[in-house]
């Protein structure tokens, strides 16, 4: 079978990875073209474009790009049809996916979309689309299939690839990895501060502001393989700051506490059970905007996925020296870190278990030799 896949971003290409595995587990002659990035690209098949010639993030941003995108976009649906996939498999990236999706189901291929775009965050009226265009949906949150059964859209809740990528994963020795990494006997106070150039812009100078007032740690900034270190290393001023690249999941196996960037990130630190605060500060015009058609309590997975506030999350002014000064100090009190434990301990159960890839592969092989 031809699978055509497009993702977005580093979260997608780890997905989109996985997902390939467990189709050519399914189907030995499983042959791929995709968008994606290097974990994809090392599965096999034909990468078309790497995630990082398109990560626009925010209104603004998607907007000063829009001749870019609508290129892409272009050249995307001439590519499918010329590879005439048995299935188009959609990963996340909705602004782009969907639009796809819509061109992609009148041309009648067959269209899977694996982990749903955040319609149940805002912009609900894209349920409409996706009903029309999408033929199976396979999801990654148990309260995500609750929100699609309201609109009588029935989806498959499969369980969260992430538990798979990180229990799956070969372990790296403690003492391995700070001796190779030049790294002290110091707690490690992990800093994610996303993975596009303007995220990181705005988040890691506030990080990096409390260096100095925690000298019995150590600050290590998780880069993203999307960036380089000479983009990182103006931000860099203090001793006591170490950087290391691509090597996320290590780096939170043997980290103390952590702030973290809003997004997947987010559940992977407490899927490593590490204590976190949660940031996120974006333009005022994006952040604005937002504000008007977001409609979720929580900004987190986290919470989103607990339906109550585990860990703290600072949003925009909140995000400052001070407040997170403070909510790091808390994280660091061993009364709040077991308090922490047990609500992530709980958070893994109710995300289902491991199988989400291997489940998704299963159905999309399936559904193609039925039709």
């Amino acid at each position: 079978m031809k699978y055509y896949i497009i993702a977005g971003e580093a979260s997608g290409d780890l997905h989109g990875s996985n997902l390939m595995k467990a189709l050519q587990k399914v189907d030995v002659h499983a042959n791929f073209r995709f968008w994606g990035g290097d974990l994809m690209q090392a599965v096999d098949g034909t990468l078309v474009k790497h995630y990082k010639e398109r990560a626009f993030m925010g209104f603004t941003e998607v907007i000063m790009n829009f001749s870019t995108i609508f290129k892409d976009m272009a050249f995307c649906k001439s590519d499918i049809k010329e590879f005439n996939p048995d299935a188009i498999i959609f990963i996340d990236n909705s602004g782009f996916n969907l639009r796809i999706a819509k061109w992609a189901k009148q041309q009648n291929f067959r269209t899977n979309y694996y982990i749903s775009p955040q319609v149940w965050a805002s912009r609900a009226g894209r349920i409409k689309a996706i009903k029309r265009d999408i033929d199976a949906m396979y999801v990654i949150l148990p309260f995500v299939e609750a929100f699609y059964k309201k609109y009588d859209y029935k989806v498959t809740f499969v369980g969260h690839p992430l538990i798979d990528a990180i229990l799956s994963r070969d372990q790296v020795g403690e003492k391995k990895f700070r001796t190779e990494n030049e790294l002290s006997e110091k707690p490690i106070i992990a800093l994610l501060p996303g993975s596009r150039k303007q995220e990181i812009t705005k988040m890691l100078s506030v990080m990096l502001s409390l260096v100095d007032d925690f000298p019995n740690y150590q600050f290590v900034i998780a880069g993203a393989p999307s960036q380089e270190y000479r983009f990182y290393e103006p931000f860099i001023k203090q001793n006591n700051v170490k950087f290391i690249s691509n090597k996320t999941y290590d780096l939170l196996s043997v980290s103390y506490a952590a702030l973290v960037t809003s997004g997947t990130a987010t559940l992977e630190t407490a899927l490593f059970k590490v204590p976190q605060v949660v940031c996120y500060k974006g333009s005022a015009i994006s952040y604005l905007i937002a504000k008007r058609i977001i409609t979720l309590k929580f900004i987190s997975l986290v919470n989103l996925i607990m339906d109550k506030e585990v860990v703290t999350e600072l949003i925009q002014n909140d995000f400052n020296k001070k407040r997170l000064k403070k909510e790091l100090e808390i994280i660091l009190d061993e009364k709040e870190r077991s308090r922490i434990f047990i609500q992530y301990y709980q958070l893994e159960k109710v995300l289902g278990g491991r199988g989400a890839s291997e489940k998704t592969a299963q159905l999309i092989y399936k559904s193609i030799k039925a039709s």
